[in-house]
């Protein structure tokens, strides 16, 4: 079938919006039209080659969300006209994925960044039919219809306003299950989050529905700070103009309990681990350019935990669902995190986005009607 699809065509490029040709669904797969896809900052990471595959055209987009309109004979838990937000792939059957960890499934670099299917194969084709990168997080969804293997299709109810629930698929969910899931924060907790983007307000919100009585927000971002405060944190530290690790120490003096990191940068990281309470926790889950060092000796003593976290350590088919009834329930008003752009200004969407000028960017691709 003929579809409209966002590709990227060189390392670093603008999106070129264009008519590709879609496969029809597989055994495992499921055909959805999107009603709206999340940008995040790994379709940057990958549009820039940080991380991924190398290969040009590709076609990226990984928090989308919309209606089956085809299923694979064999899947049986998913059927035409179900509302779904689309995930992460993952296997589902290695030991990994078996013991409730499918955010660090084997295969989890080859089902999300390769460029291709798990078999190597690509869904989307152009006009020429020459085959274009694509399976970014089993969906590809900057375009009108996406396919996704039927272990990263989320059914939601119906109830919800499925233009906005893309982005719990991936950086929502990753920030508030880097609290709920991977810390396990309890009631009246302390803890520090670095960096406000969609991310970290997101571990914000989580900290708040946990009901933590100490929530500090650390940004260069004055406005950020300030929308941190609305959205549940007790306390803010602008790191240009104030000394972190002093700050943290006037409000607990005996340091707070957790740790979040979203900006993957050393110092950041380090203020956060000097501001640690013994045996406090850390979760780490922002993409670094650079090494991280960290200020080992310091730490011996402390007992420290420090966990990278992929996805929030989510099994996505419980997570998101609890996340939209905490939403339904005006316990995760993550909307209040939400612009959103037409399909076709993808470009400024993803510009406002890495100029900090929009929190999260959504792409109302189902309005798109060229």
């Amino acid at each position: 079938m003929e579809i409209t699809a966002a590709i990227v065509k060189s390392q670093g490029s603008e999106f070129e919006l264009e008519k590709v040709t879609l496969d029809e669904p597989g055994a495992e797969e499921v055909l959805v039209k999107i009603v709206a896809t999340g940008i995040c900052h790994t379709d940057m990471v990958a549009r820039d080659f940080i991380m991924g595959s190398p290969n040009f055209p590709v076609i990226l987009g990984h928090e989308g969300a919309g209606v089956i309109e085809k299923v694979g004979s064999d899947v049986h838990h998913l059927k035409v006209g179900d509302h779904v937000v689309l995930t992460y792939g993952f296997c589902g059957e290695c030991e990994i994925c078996r013991t409730g960890n499918p955010a660090y499934c084997y295969e989890f670099f080859d089902r999300n960044f390769s460029g291709a299917d798990i078999e190597g194969h690509h869904h989307h084709h152009d006009h020429e039919g020459k085959d274009i990168n694509d399976n970014f997080f089993s969906q590809s969804s900057f375009a009108t219809y996406s396919i996704a293997h039927k272990n990263n299709v989320i059914p939601v109810p119906k109830d919800a306003p499925l233009e906005i629930l893309g982005p719990l698929g991936c950086g929502i969910q990753t920030g508030a299950g880097a609290v709920i899931n991977t810390l396990k924060i309890k009631v009246g907790s302390s803890i520090v989050i670095s960096g406000t983007g969609a991310v970290g307000l997101s571990a914000v919100m989580a900290a708040k529905a946990s009901s933590a009585t100490v929530i500090i927000a650390v940004d260069i971002n004055d406005d950020r700070l300030a929308f941190a405060k609305e959205l549940g944190a007790t306390h803010t530290i602008n790191s240009l103009n104030e000394n972190v690790r002093e700050k943290i120490r006037e409000i607990l003096p005996n340091g707070v309990q957790f740790a979040v990191d979203t900006t993957g940068r050393s110092e950041v990281i380090n203020n956060s681990l000097n501001s640690l309470a013994p045996v406090g926790e850390m979760a780490i889950i922002g993409v670094a350019t650079k090494p991280l060092e960290l200020e080992t000796n310091i730490f011996l003593t402390k007992g420290y935990k420090i966990k990278f976290v992929n996805q929030g350590d989510s099994v996505s088919e419980e997570f998101i669902p609890k996340l939209i009834k905490m939403y339904l329930h005006g316990q995760f008003p993550f909307d209040k995190l939400i612009k959103t752009y037409a399909f076709e200004d993808i470009n400024q969407a993803v510009e406002d986005s890495e100029k900090g000028r929009t929190i999260k960017a959504v792409l109302k691709i189902g309005e798109y009607a060229k």
